[in-house]
């Protein structure tokens, strides 16, 4: 059986990125409902975007936000037609369980792995992917990377969840990545860029050229 991580490019915020993004094959673009994120975007402008996605590749959209309300989450979910929910706060596990009830999406959570502790009890959470990620101000796109030792731990303790490893990827250390952790996805977004929110298209496709290049 062949193990493939999967690719997420986070970030986007221009139609003619979201359409190469998709026809590069990656799996999931996010696009970022947080309005303090530099990646930003309005939820009409959303629909655009996720449009332009949509209409040139088999992908998968994914909306990001911090500590939103639940009304909030369900109407942008429902405006822009999101496939799955990324929260990216503080958000309780009793939060992440109503925000699921109501928009009746998959939710993706991140944790901010900060030492060995960040890892423990990750059981406790009410689904089944977690998002490892860089530590930052900017609640991700970071561009720095975390102690991969405690994502691949994370993934040998928690067998049933699924573990997206984000945090200062880009196409040259991706394969790496994958190879110490073996993650289920992989999640790039100042990696792949020119400037925030400004994807670079060589280095999507690079990024997901090296990620396929993992393939075992």
């Amino acid at each position: 059986m062949t193990y493939q991580s999967k690719v997420k490019i986070c970030g986007v915020t221009l139609a003619a990125d979201a359409a190469f993004v998709a026809a590069s094959g990656a799996d999931f673009i996010g696009l970022n409902f947080w309005p303090r994120s530099r990646r930003y975007l309005e939820p009409q402008r959303g629909s655009l975007i996720a449009g332009a996605a949509r209409s040139s590749g088999a992908i998968q959209v994914v909306g990001v936000f911090v500590d939103a309300a639940v009304e909030e989450i369900a109407e942008v979910a429902s405006t822009v037609d999101l496939v799955i929910i990324q929260l990216h706060g503080d958000e309780s596990p009793a939060a992440v369980a109503a925000i699921a009830a109501a928009t009746r999406r998959p939710i993706w959570k991140s944790i901010a792995i900060r030492g060995p502790s960040s890892i423990d009890h990750l059981e406790a959470w009410p689904l089944d992917v977690l998002l490892l990620d860089t530590p930052s101000a900017g609640k991700g796109g970071s561009g720095k990377t975390f102690d991969w030792t405690l994502a691949a731990e994370a993934r040998r303790r928690y067998g049933s969840l699924e573990i997206v490893l984000a945090g200062g990827l880009d196409p040259d250390n991706v394969g790496a990545a994958i190879d110490a952790v073996l993650p289920w996805a992989v999640d790039v977004a100042s990696g792949v860029e020119a400037a925030p929110g400004v994807k670079d298209p060589v280095k999507v496709a690079a990024f997901v050229a090296a990620v396929r290049g993992r393939a075992r």
